[in-house]
């Protein structure tokens, strides 16, 4: 079996030659979705590398940027573009802890980066093999190299932690909205629903 079809089933692949070094650059990409926990934004962090060096580095910033495009693996691409003045990337990795949603994908396939390293696989948006296989889709001009599942276990953990998180502060709001509303009430307040309640786990 090939490693695009392996990856299209959801199944973690085989390690690579390079796989210590694919390890230790996935854990620089979890200290960048660290610093997106900080700013209250989905953990995901992308690593971009050239030649055995950190290039661009990014994390998930589309609340904080009001930019729904800012994945971390776009301002990781957006950072190293502007620094090699040129929006094609080849001979790159980019390791991202987790699997790109479509949008990042076609991002990464436009700027002909080499290989896609990713952490946890997205069982909801995930266009490495979770949902579709973008990488895998030969009618597309450029193909990229794909390994999933690399420091699986801990990116995934990072992101579940962050959940669990935003459901126990949401819930405590909650509970003291509703001591607070007849209080409100008698002063002639109206009720708030927040709209920014968090998902399932691995939406970015």
């Amino acid at each position: 079996m090939d490693r695009e079809s392996e990856a299209d089933q959801g199944h973690e692949l085989p390690d690579p030659p390079d796989a210590r070094a694919d390890r230790a650059f996935m854990r620089l990409a979890l200290d960048q979705a660290q610093n997106a926990w900080l700013l209250g934004e989905v953990p995901v962090g992308a690593v971009l590398v050239r030649e055995g060096r950190v290039l661009a580095t990014g994390y998930n910033r589309p609340v904080g940027d009001s930019d729904p495009t800012a994945h971390a693996e776009i301002v990781a691409l957006r950072q190293a573009a502007s620094l090699m003045g040129n929006y094609r990337l080849p001979g790159c990795t980019l390791y991202v802890t987790l699997e790109p949603c479509a949008m990042c994908a076609m991002a990464l396939l436009h700027a002909r980066v080499q290989r896609v390293v990713f952490g946890a696989f997205d069982p909801k948006t995930g266009a490495g093999g979770s949902v579709l296989n973008l990488f895998a889709e030969s009618r597309l001009n450029h193909h990229a190299q794909l390994h999933g599942g690399v420091e699986a276990a801990a990116c995934g953990a990072l992101l579940q932690e962050f959940f669990r998180e935003r459901r126990r502060l949401g819930a405590q709001a909650r509970a003291g909205d509703a001591d607070a509303a007849p209080q409100s009430a008698a002063q002639g307040g109206i009720e708030v629903s927040h709209l920014d309640q968090p998902g399932e786990e691995f939406d970015d």
